[in-house]
């Protein structure tokens, strides 16, 4: 039972997940917003949104150098959607970073 509450509260959240992606791609006008829904493909799509170059997707693979990768795309996705660069530091805090997407997401 225990298995199975994992799994769905996995799914829940990557649903979630990959629709604020979709949602971000969309109104940063960034084309191909379906490629939030595959995983590790949905990194490449994080540095076509932040206006990076698609070689960056190593960078994400490769321990701690990932960690300032996303702060420094995250970043720059809080400014494209208006919001305090602060906003895209914060992304990485393991329980607030849940709450970040859908607020870049579903705030104007």
């Amino acid at each position: 039972m225990d298995n199975l509450f994992s799994i769905i509260l996995f799914v829940v959240f990557y649903v979630y997940l990959a629709y604020s992606l979709q949602v971000i791609a969309e109104k940063t006008g960034t084309e191909n917003s379906w490629l939030a829904w595959i995983p590790i493909v949905n990194l490449y799509l994080l540095c076509k949104i932040a206006d990076k170059p698609g070689w960056w997707i190593i960078l994400f693979l490769i321990p701690l150098v990932n960690i300032v990768i996303f702060i420094i795309v995250g970043m720059k996705i809080a400014e494209l959607r208006g919001k305090p660069s602060w906003v895209g530091i914060i992304w990485i805090i393991p329980v607030v970073g849940l709450i970040v997407p859908g607020y870049l997401a579903f705030t104007d």
